[in-house]
């Protein structure tokens, strides 16, 4: 659907020189009683945070590091469910600002990276917490625009470098458009399930291995898609199927299948 013929009037974007951190940012509004939804962006983050306590030094000038903040409304068991929506949002606004057609070459990896051939380009962290009993949730979500961060432990990429000639702006308006269609979505009677579907239909392909962390140590096996509830589902040599909610996930090279 056009962006012009939005059925809900997307929320306001408020872009800041820099800033540490902007879910930090977006977290010390919402302690000052800001409920938005609201997005917080900037133009060089500083002190970026990633999922399982990593830190991102620095998005350079020419990339898009941006929050949204704003009531769910949701039950608490729902809040997870975000981590999708978000994932389906930023795979979409990366998806659109290549040239050429995406398909098969981004794809998602669970729970919300978002890979151009195999590489990562974007970083989501989401964080709930209650203020004045009211639940507020933050979603950050970095996309290498312009430049790439050097991480020793994964390919990474960024859009210019895959022929993107869209500047971090004209990303983030796509990154904002495209979250406020699928929390439409998700919003709706049953929406759930029309994000798992998006999901599995932008994720890797089933029976790629993957290798996941968990508290108890490294777990191998092959990706088998995501249960009702979004869980992750791998399929291990030995032991079957199973279900995992929580761990950091490596898609492992093919040839060692």
């Amino acid at each position: 659907m056009p962006d012009r013929l939005l059925p809900y009037v997307l929320p306001p974007v408020e872009l800041l020189d820099e800033v540490g951190s902007t879910n930090d940012e977006a977290q010390r509004r919402a302690v000052a009683g800001a409920r938005g939804p609201l997005w917080i962006a900037t133009r060089r983050q500083t002190a970026g945070k990633g999922r399982s306590g990593r830190v991102w030094n620095e998005a350079g000038t020419g990339n898009v590091a941006a929050t949204l903040l704003f009531v769910p409304g949701c039950a608490p068991a729902r809040l997870p469910e975000l981590s999708l929506v978000a994932g389906v949002a930023t795979f979409d606004a990366v998806a659109d600002s290549l040239p050429g057609p995406a398909s098969g070459r981004v794809e998602l990896k669970w729970p919300n990276d978002v890979l151009i051939d195999g590489a990562k380009v974007s970083g989501i962290l989401i964080e709930t917490g209650n203020y004045d009993t009211e639940t507020v949730s933050l979603i950050g979500i970095g996309i290498n625009v312009a430049s790439a961060p050097d991480v020793s432990d994964r390919a990474v990429s960024c859009l210019a470098a895959q022929g993107s000639s869209r500047d971090a702006r004209a990303v983030l308006d796509l990154l904002v458009a495209r979250t406020a269609h699928w929390l439409a979505e998700w919003k709706k009677p049953d929406g759930f399930a029309a994000i798992r579907a998006a999901w599995t239909a932008r994720a890797i392909p089933l029976g790629r291995r993957l290798e996941i962390k968990t508290r108890e140590g490294p777990v191998a096996g092959t990706f088998a898609g995501l249960d009702q509830d979004g869980a992750l589902l791998i399929d291990l040599p030995l032991t079957g199927r199973r279900r995992f909610t929580f761990g950091d996930v490596s898609v492992l090279p093919t040839e060692q299948a």
